[in-house]
């Protein structure tokens, strides 16, 4: 998979702005706050059409305009994929090949990226919204109907968590039927997101343990586990299904006394471990560091695994971060084999001397010139 050109109108700091990127890697050079980020956070978007950042659509948008243009070429195994995507107040409009996709989800996968910045860190030792947004972003680029039932099991929540609260002081037979029609909603989108992490985390962790092992000269093993809010053991939809609405059933006087849903998986979350300690606990920084660049290099090799083409790696002002040889390990996996896009402040941070063919862009007040 590579990208051959982004081009962006009323995107954030950029007025507008064209790029060639026929290059493996991609060097973008300048002072913070000049725009770096912000160029590798639209190709970001073009590939899940939302941000990393921000969930705001709206602060994509130059301040003073109605609407923001991203477009790319994207080539691809079986062809070049065009891809344009209008982002306005009313909403948004993606076309592929100049057709207009009816639904976000037909228009998600047509770019794959792995994202690398110095808030990924925080993946092993920030809080559980952290990972499983990790989780959520990396699935539903391979598996866009994810993102669906993610969707819906979002709007369903808010809906039973309004309820929730209505019936601390009114817990009418309406309520009680109202309260019914949302458990089955959760829990048919539920499953199906609870079976595709658990499907994911396992095929993650045999790369992840392998590369882990690889980057600590077989010093150290890392496990990766699922910790849901609720044990479903079972892949059987029916039964997990069964078993779901049981809990909710269970929890009720619970979560009525709360006014929240207290289980499910928006909830859940992950675990690491290093020859059998945990890592967010017990750590080093250098190994909570290691373990996060072993899940990202990963990422990579599963997508790889599951549509049959590298992803684009996005690295924001991260080699920086990492020492010696961590950028070594990194920038050996992706040289010649996946196309990556760097932003730093000074290429004196990073190990320029390995990267061949390498494109080195100065960008400066939302303009990048090579």
């Amino acid at each position: 998979m590579f990208v051959k050109s982004v081009s962006l109108q009323h995107y954030r700091n950029y007025e507008t702005m064209e790029l060639d990127t026929n290059n493996n890697v991609n060097i973008f050079v300048g002072r913070n706050a000049q725009g770096k980020t912000n160029l590798l956070e639209s190709i970001f978007v073009l590939a899940l059409t939302k941000s990393h950042r921000t969930a705001k659509d709206r602060e994509l948008i130059a301040w003073d305009k109605d609407h923001t243009l991203l477009r790319a070429a994207v080539e691809r195994k079986y062809g070049t994929y065009n891809l344009e995507l209008n982002i306005a107040k009313q909403g948004k409009k993606a076309k592929l090949n100049g057709l207009e996709q009816k639904k976000l989800s037909n228009f998600i996968g047509s770019l794959n990226v792995v994202m690398f910045a110095p808030e990924d860190l925080e993946i092993v030792k920030g809080g559980p919204s952290v990972r499983r947004r990790f989780l959520d972003m990396e699935i539903g680029q391979v598996h866009p109907g994810y993102l669906f039932h993610l969707q819906q099991y979002q709007k369903v929540l808010v809906q039973r968590n309004n309820l929730l609260k209505q019936m601390w002081n009114d817990r009418s037979s309406a309520h009680m039927q109202m309260l019914e029609i949302w458990n089955e909603q959760l829990v048919e989108h539920g499953v199906k997101i609870v079976k595709k992490r658990k499907h994911y985390l396992k095929k993650l962790q045999v790369w992840a343990e392998r590369i882990h092992a690889g980057i600590t000269n077989g010093q150290e093993q890392l496990a990766i586990s699922y910790v849901p809010s609720l044990a479903l053991d079972e892949d059987n939809e029916a039964v997990l299904f069964e078993q779901f609405m049981i809990k909710l059933s269970q929890m009720n006087d619970q979560e009525i006394r709360r006014g929240i849903t207290l289980v499910g998986p928006h909830r859940d979350d992950l675990a690491f471990s290093i020859n059998g300690k945990e890592v967010q606990t017990y750590g080093s920084q250098g190994q909570q560091r290691t373990t996060a660049l072993s899940l990202k290099l990963a990422e990579i090799e599963f997508m790889h695994e599951e549509i049959g083409e590298y992803p684009v790696l996005l690295l924001d002002d991260v080699l920086s971060e990492l020492d010696s040889y961590r950028q070594t390990q990194l920038i050996e996996t992706f040289q010649e084999k996946v196309q990556t896009f760097i932003t730093t402040t000074g290429i004196e941070s990073i190990h320029a001397h390995r990267l061949q063919d390498a494109n080195v862009f100065h960008v400066e007040n939302g303009q990048v010139r090579r």
